[in-house]
């Protein structure tokens, strides 16, 4: 072809947005576009059609799919005539983030999470200040700790009284800006008051029993008081952060009920006097270890489920009941709801997310796959402005970035496919490990502020941020 030929070849394309705030004049959203151009053309373009100041970087759906070539090579390798309209959907480009800092620990960290305007317990506190966000971290060495963005550690907590059984923790989230939930290898909830002003977390204000063995992950509603946890003993437990509604704790379950557990707890600190209750329900229907648990967005009295015998589940609370099951073909190790969508993202041990449909009206189970991990997907959080992205932290070392709508089409039955926007690994690890041994990523959330706040096997909380 005549390059002066291709360079005058135009395709008309129609502009359409979902950002509020960011839509083109009605005039201009039909026009005819030189074929040559790439997304950084049409970015271009874009923000001259809205007369920014400031250049807003753009990436573009066409016809549904990511455009990562040219126009010309796009409607070559998808077989569309140069006479058709495209239409072509403009939003906000995820940027590649940059480390900014990391917090160091002398163990493993398990958990993260982020107390700032924009997050959960920021929202149900109400009017929480910027300037005042923190970051909670939880560790293997059993101890949760308070950090303020500038990686100063503002408060630690004391180790629990538990009779000298195991205290590693794997789950940790603020209720509010003052109360702290966190669960692990002891099997016992425990809640803990934080004050900001004296910089003051020390032991456990109230202990939650009804589980036999280990809880790997805990979700919480600031609003309703309400705190679920997922057990390797195969059921799910509801708790009250507030003492008094919670019943009496099982005896059974008790540290000072066994005479062995007797002769640790002489050898440990003191027993102190925080309340011991149980759950207000358990909630049972798994047939193996539960990884995962969260309260629907849009309704506290719904709950979904992921464990390692393949299956999610959506739970009425009310009546402790399984409402519906969606059977997979792996573990589920991780999970993240994304209301808009009517999707739950799923992490499995098979080293891919799969986007599920949870309603019982779904004709397909799983309608998205999301694969790049090497290795197992243990934690995913969503994207805090976007209804279409995710962030996925897997035991292969490293954290993705992923936008729902970046697919293609798979093999029949299979649904569609999607690749990650971008990848930040450890930072200060020369080379990834092909598995992530010794740099395994354990828990990762995402502030719109803070950044990207990732945790793992390398002692470290790690920050990301564009």
């Amino acid at each position: 072809m005549d390059p002066s030929i291709a360079d005058t070849a135009k395709v008309q394309i129609r502009l359409s947005t979902r950002e509020d705030g960011l839509e083109v004049p009605d005039d201009s959203r039909l026009l005819f576009a030189p074929t040559s151009l790439r997304r950084v053309d049409l970015s271009r373009l874009v923000n001259n059609l809205l007369h920014n100041d400031t250049p807003i970087p753009f990436e573009f759906l066409v016809n549904g799919q990511f455009l990562r070539t040219s126009i010309d090579e796009f409607l070559t390798q998808n077989g569309i005539s140069a006479e058709t309209t495209l239409n072509v959907e403009y939003t906000r480009a995820f940027i590649p983030s940059l480390h900014v800092s990391t917090f160091e620990h002398d163990d493993w960290v398990s958990a993260v999470d982020i107390l700032s305007t924009s997050s959960p317990a920021g929202h149900w506190t109400g009017n929480y200040p910027q300037e005042n966000t923190r970051i909670l971290s939880a560790s293997y060495d059993g101890l949760l700790r308070v950090w303020d963005t500038a990686g100063n550690v503002l408060a630690t907590s004391s180790a629990p009284h538990n009779g000298g059984r195991i205290t590693s923790l794997k789950s940790a989230k603020w209720l509010s800006d003052k109360k702290i939930a966190a669960a692990g290898m002891d099997g016992v909830v425990r809640v803990y008051s934080y004050d900001d002003s004296t910089r003051t977390l020390g032991d456990a204000t109230l202990e939650l029993y009804n589980h036999n063995w280990q809880v790997d992950n805990i979700a919480v509603h600031g609003p309703s008081h309400r705190i679920l946890a997922a057990s390797a003993d195969t059921t799910i437990s509801l708790f009250s952060s507030r003492a008094k509604e919670n019943p009496a704790a099982p005896e059974s379950l008790l540290p000072r009920s066994t005479a062995a557990s007797n002769k640790r707890q002489k050898l440990s600190k003191p027993a102190h006097s925080a309340p011991a209750r149980g759950a207000l329900a358990t909630l049972r229907s798994h047939t193996a270890p539960v990884s995962a648990v969260l309260f629907a967005p849009n309704d506290p009295t719904v709950a979904y489920s992921a464990s390692l015998d393949h299956s999610l589940k959506t739970w009425d609370l009310p009546t402790s009941s399984v409402v519906e099951t969606r059977a997979t073909s792996h573990a589920l190790l991780s999970m993240a709801a994304l209301p808009t969508l009517n999707l739950v993202a799923t992490g499995t041990s098979a080293r891919h997310i799969s986007l599920i449909d949870p309603r019982a009206s779904a004709t397909h189970i799983a309608v998205m796959t999301l694969r790049g991990h090497a290795n197992a997907v243990v934690s995913l959080d969503t994207h805090p402005r976007s209804e279409y992205g995710l962030v996925s932290g897997s035991h292969d070392g490293t954290v993705r970035v992923w936008d729902v709508r970046s697919v293609r089409t798979a093999t029949e039955g299979q649904g569609q496919v999607g690749e990650s926007v971008f990848v930040i690994e450890r930072e200060g690890v020369e080379k990834m490990r092909s598995h992530g041994e010794g740099v395994k990523v354990f828990d990762v959330r995402w502030e719109e502020e803070t950044g990207i706040v990732s945790a793992g096997e390398d002692k470290k909380v790690q920050i990301n941020r564009h």
